[in-house]
């Protein structure tokens, strides 16, 4: 650390005589040798360089302090007071590598800069790797079309229902962001199905673009609006199954065969309910997965539980909400099904559900 002491030294001198070129010099000096040493730091030490690199950072053009930016978002432990102020900065070419990155910046402050930053500065922060739902509330809120596109494909974005709810309206009249919200698992049933039931004609073209090889993306549409209509409101009285189904576990009857059954006799919220309680999931989480139109969601649920291919299809048969798989798509689940290690779908499932993934009881 004898380096950074010479530096600091210097730093009055520097500051002084005004030559633009020096400052400069410095700063980058400073920053090499915190990013080198960041990982061995103490706070105390880091504090040193945030003093000292906030005085080096005053009147320098944007493009300096957009390389600053670069090199300071991806370290956990970058001098907090330099990453408030380049992330607070009006140019996106500053603050953007910050908001999208940096770990400093906590969820008081995303709320803060989100209610107040143009789009530019949003759609940074829509990129980052996790955003709570506080955050996506007023990203959704006060964001362009931009945004809540970056936004819906972001797999790490928690949204709330009240979100959801206003994607699913101003996806009536956006066609990328209505495929963006039929990719993502936790959209709530109601509203997928709602989002599916009205998709313009535009919407199911693009959805057929992008969907795997073999499906039928118009069927897929159909049945869910046909669905939505035999289901009246859609909602389901899982109370008698939840009973049921408890009383099973308690008796130590509750076991994959008894989930095969279910779905054999086209028992759908007796199959749902068990699923869940077998892979130690949420029944709501359970329900969206049962009522996405990519199976995916469920077959890593069903390989977290531990079942065999031959329930994972009997599942698959029982789905209300969706059309029926075909036997390309049928073929296509079970080679994903079979790739799967058990250890990876637990590790995914328990990601979701640290995530909040499952809706919030009603």
């Amino acid at each position: 650390m004898a380096g950074l002491e010479a530096l600091i030294d210097d730093l009055e001198a520097a500051l002084q005589d005004g030559q633009h070129e020096r400052r400069i010099s410095m700063l980058r000096h400073v920053t090499n040798l915190f990013v080198d040493n960041a990982p061995g730091l103490d706070a105390d030490q880091v504090d040193v360089f945030g003093e000292v690199l906030t005085h080096l950072t005053k009147q320098l053009e944007d493009k300096v302090l957009a390389e600053l930016g670069e090199k300071l978002a991806p370290l956990d432990n970058a001098p907090n007071v330099v990453i408030q102020n380049l992330a607070r900065h009006e140019e996106i070419a500053v603050a953007g590598p910050v908001l999208a990155q940096s770990k400093r910046l906590t969820e008081n402050d995303l709320i803060e800069i989100a209610s107040t930053s143009g789009q530019a500065h949003l759609g940074a922060i829509s990129a980052r790797p996790q955003l709570t739902e506080n955050v996506t509330d007023v990203l959704v809120e006060r964001g362009d079309s931009g945004v809540v596109h970056t936004l819906t494909q972001n797999q790490g974005a928690a949204f709330s229902d009240r979100s959801f709810s206003t994607l699913t309206r101003r996806a009536q009249s956006d066609e990328r962001l209505a495929v963006n919200l039929t990719m993502r698992v936790d959209v709530p049933p109601a509203m997928m199905q709602e989002l599916m039931t009205k998709a313009t004609d535009a919407v199911r073209a693009r959805l057929s673009a992008v969907a795997p090889s073999g499906v039928d993306v118009t069927r897929a549409l159909d049945h869910a609006s046909k669905q939505m209509l035999r289901d009246n409101s859609g909602a389901r009285n899982l109370a008698r199954a939840e009973a049921l189904i408890a009383d099973m576990a308690d008796t130590k009857k509750l076991n994959e065969q008894a989930v095969a059954n279910f779905a054999k006799g086209g028992l759908y919220e007796e199959t749902l309910v068990s699923v869940g309680r077998l892979c130690s999931a949420p029944t709501d989480l359970i329900a969206k997965l049962m009522q996405n139109s990519s199976p995916e969601g469920l077959l890593l649920a069903a390989k977290a539980a531990g079942f065999e291919w031959a329930t994972v299809a009997a599942i698959l048969s029982v789905r209300k909400a969706v059309a029926p798989l075909t036997a390309d798509e049928l073929e296509a689940a079970n080679a994903n099904f079979l790739r799967m290690s058990p250890a990876t779908a637990q590790r995914v499932l328990r990601f979701w559900l640290v995530r909040g993934v499952a809706s919030r009881p009603k």
